[in-house]
């Protein structure tokens, strides 16, 4: 067959209509046409229908032409272990490097390089090791061609130390050579290495590209000890090579300066750059969100800026542009601004993104706009798990635990697999709710998908476990943990504190300053709350002295609402309240709550009529206040003053929070609230409370224990529901824990003892301020709470 005009011959015109194949039923066809009419194809032409079935992802048929060929050579066989390569069929690719060999193909550089690129993509070490071996055999192991490859093979691999073996051992370098080592060294993250290296390449004279400059730069991002030094060493470098117009470079340094907190730096270098595309303004805005930084309304501002400078120039904005833009609103608190954002978001058609949708989720859900949040989840084309645990820790955040448990099961459905994070937020909203049963389900998830091994799933089940009543699986937990960080130790005091363990947590602190970890604001908080349940009161002091004196850290109104509770509790009230006058939160009506319960405890009433005058100014509309004061006029006797605080709440328009109580059962969690009767086990509930009463009666010993008007008034409260249904539904040997969102009353209180002592059972009550563990008629607070 002639070949067709203008070409010279049929191997011209097929190498023609090969080049423009664009997909593999192209190839397919101009290799059936040569087949059929160019039997006595060239060996050229044969490699080069081998190299259009390779670039267009086949590596199948590319491997059935080889078969077919009658003639090959190295080029023929480098091709298929390339393609190999690139599609991470490393196997293939060194099975195709054997078989070469063993045909008796002179294979070259190329070969090895290909057959090293699959190692590394691939991580094979062993494999890699097993081609070094043969290009030693072959001679070709110390050219530079393959010793790079090696270098970049072991560098992959993790194993440095090869690495550098061979690049010391190498006939000749170049700068892919110094550069393959050099980022070697930033991938293992071994800076100092790096910087040796660097230096190294610097006084040998070779010459510095965007590639080395960008692997020291990434290096030079992190936060540890004289990386400052080294990044505008590097910055120096970048300008005596005249790259500092390389809008890639000119984009890392703005990035590290951005993560090392160097946003003075970041800024001034972005503002020297005269015409800045969108990645230099991507990375500047990014870099003002950061989380390293500490984040104000007055940074984020500037990221706000930097994107309306965006807008004015004209330039088109990519999907990072919103998600980092939403983020500064986000940090900002800047709703509105968000709102257009959103807007400019459907504008360019980026509201499928995965990332861009869960900031949006973000900035909805920390606003407090629950239901725009959820229209953007609803909206949304697909889900992802970034996607899901936006929503499952929004919902967290906002006290929606039981949504965010429905959600994360929802997930479940979707068949998407939860990363650490989502099993975090679902632990916390576990721990919120107390519901312990189902955060050892969540935590048997955690361990089967392999995430036990990390601190932060470890401290979340130390935090549940905690919540939901059970300090002994809690500690247990902790001590299981391969290390500690200061959440951890701060859980494990806070766990301790709240169940009224006051010298066990202590013991945990002495430990932690031992562990040579240093504690924090909520270690402290956990501490001071130990020695306010446990009446510790001058190792209270101390460790509030401690706190600024030896640590730096300033008092939070919680440190000193714990302080006024050390104090109050222990009868210093006069003390307690010269401590809030003279303090920097006077004004504050929790700290002077704190001191008001500690009057009713110690029944002083003129003290307290005038810390509760002083709370009302303060907090008018707040129903605390008016109900301790009430309790106290009804302790006194005085039922004429109490009525006038009632009248006052209903003159004020002041609406009491009603009582809420519950329990997790197998058949899942049961809330009651005071005088319950929509339970469908509403009668035996009340015949089974009944007994309890009658039977607790034969043990009060005196009337003020248990008063016959108490009983008539209270009997009803939505605790002593709660047990009764325990009672009903748990074993013998299993305890009743029961949570509820106000603090227990004097008269349940003394109930719960005695119901433990008369049926004998473990109660785990629940409230806002501490656990109580009742155990044969008595508490672990002893009374103290």
């Amino acid at each position: 067959m002639p070949p067709p005009p203008p070409f010279p011959s049929l191997d011209a015109f097929y190498l023609h209509l090969l080049r423009a194949c664009t997909s593999l039923r192209h190839a397919a066809a101009v290799h059936a046409h040569i087949a059929r009419a160019h039997p006595a194809a060239s060996l050229f032409l044969r490699n080069t229908l081998l190299a259009a079935y390779c670039r267009l992802g086949g590596p199948l048929p590319a491997r059935r032409l080889l078969d077919e060929m009658p003639r090959r050579n190295a080029v023929s066989f480098n091709l298929l272990i390339d393609a190999y390569s690139r599609e991470g069929l490393a196997p293939l690719s060194l099975e195709t490097l054997a078989r070469a060999r063993r045909a008796g193909v002179d294979v070259d550089r190329f070969s090895y390089a290909a057959a090293l690129a699959a190692c590394s993509r691939a991580g094979h070490l062993r494999a890699g090791r097993a081609v070094h071996a043969l290009a030693i055999l072959d001679g070709l192991s110390s050219g530079v061609f393959v010793s790079n490859s090696l270098v970049s093979m072991y560098s992959k691999c993790g194993e440095m130390g090869e690495a550098r073996r061979v690049f010391d051992v190498a006939e000749e370098r170049d700068d892919v050579s110094w550069n393959s080592l050099v980022s070697g060294y930033v991938r293992a993250g071994a800076r100092e290495e790096m910087v040796r290296v660097f230096a190294m390449m610097r006084r040998g004279g070779m010459g510095l590209n965007s590639f080395a400059l960008g692997s020291v730069i990434k290096c030079c991002s992190g936060r540890g000890d004289g990386t400052m030094d080294i990044a505008e060493a590097v910055h120096g470098c970048v300008i005596k090579a005249g790259l500092d117009s390389d809008v890639f470079l000119v984009s890392a340094m703005i990035d590290m300066y951005a993560k090392k907190g160097a946003l003075v730096e970041a800024a001034a270098l972005f503002r020297s750059v005269q015409e800045p595309n969108v990645v230099m303004f991507n990375t500047m805005i990014a870099g003002f969100c950061r989380t390293e930084t500490v984040i104000g309304k007055e940074v984020a501002s500037e990221a706000l800026t930097l994107y309306s400078e965006v807008q004015s120039r004209g330039m088109q904005p990519t999907e990072f542009t919103f998600s980092s833009v939403l983020r500064a609103c986000n940090l900002a608190g800047y709703l509105e601004f968000g709102k257009q954002i959103h807007g400019q978001v459907i504008k360019y058609t980026f509201q499928e993104d995965d990332f861009i949708g869960s900031a949006l989720i973000d900035l909805y859900f920390n606003s407090g706009c629950m239901e725009d949040g959820f229209r953007c989840f609803r909206s949304s084309p697909k889900h992802d798990i970034v996607t899901w645990t936006a929503m499952v820790s929004g919902c967290v955040q906002n006290e929606l635990h039981e949504k965010a448990l429905s959600l994360f099961h929802e997930s479940l459905g979707a068949g998407l697999k939860p990363d650490l994070f989502t099993i975090s937020s679902v632990m916390n909203a576990c721990a919120s709710l107390a519901v312990a049963r189902a955060g050892e389900q969540i935590q048997c998830f955690a361990t089967k998908s392999g995430f036990d091994r990390f601190t932060v799933m470890g401290n979340s089940c130390v935090h549940m476990y905690a919540r939901s009543g059970d300090v002994d699986a809690a500690t247990r937990r902790f001590q299981e943990m391969e290390s500690h960080d200061v959440v951890s130790w701060s859980a494990v005091i806070s766990c301790h504190a709240q169940h009224g363990c006051a010298r066990d947590a202590l013991h945990f602190f002495d430990e932690m300053v031992d562990a040579k970890v240093v504690p924090n604001e909520i270690t402290f908080l956990g501490v001071l709350t130990a020695c306010s349940h446990g009446g510790l009161v001058d190792e209270g002091l101390r460790y509030y002295e401690t706190m600024n004196k030896d640590y730096g850290l300033s008092p939070t109104i919680k440190h000193c609402t714990c302080v006024v509770d050390l104090l109050g509790r222990a009868g210093r009230l006069a003390d307690a309240e010269a401590f809030i006058s003279n303090g920097i939160f006077h004004a504050d009506p929790v700290i002077w709550r704190s001191l008001l319960a500690s009057c009713r405890i110690h029944r002083d009433l003129e003290r307290g009529q005038l810390v509760a005058n002083r709370i009302m100014e303060l907090e008018p509309t707040s129903s605390a206040s008016y109900v301790i004061l009430y309790n106290m006029y009804l302790d006194a006797g005085e039922l004429s003053l109490a009525s006038k605080t009632r009248d006052l709440m209903k003159q004020r328009g002041v609406k009491k929070e009603p009582g809420l109580s519950w329990i997790e059962l197998k058949c899942g969690v049961h809330s009651f609230v005071a005088g319950d009767k929509s339970h469908p086990e509403s009668s035996a509930i009340y015949t089974k409370l009944e007994e309890m009463l009658s039977r607790i009666e034969k043990l009060a010993t005196t009337d003020t224990e248990i008063s016959k008007r108490e009983q008539n008034l209270m009997n009803c409260h939505s605790e002593k529901l709660a047990v009764a249904l325990g009672m009903i539904h748990l074993p013998q040997s299993a305890p009743i824990r029961v949570m509820k969102n106000l603090r227990v009353c004097r008269d349940c209180h003394s109930t719960m003892k005695l119901i433990s002592k008369s049926e004998n059972r473990e109660i785990i009550l629940r409230d806002p301020i501490r656990f109580h563990h009742f155990r044969d008629g008595s508490c672990s607070c002893a009374d103290y709470w």
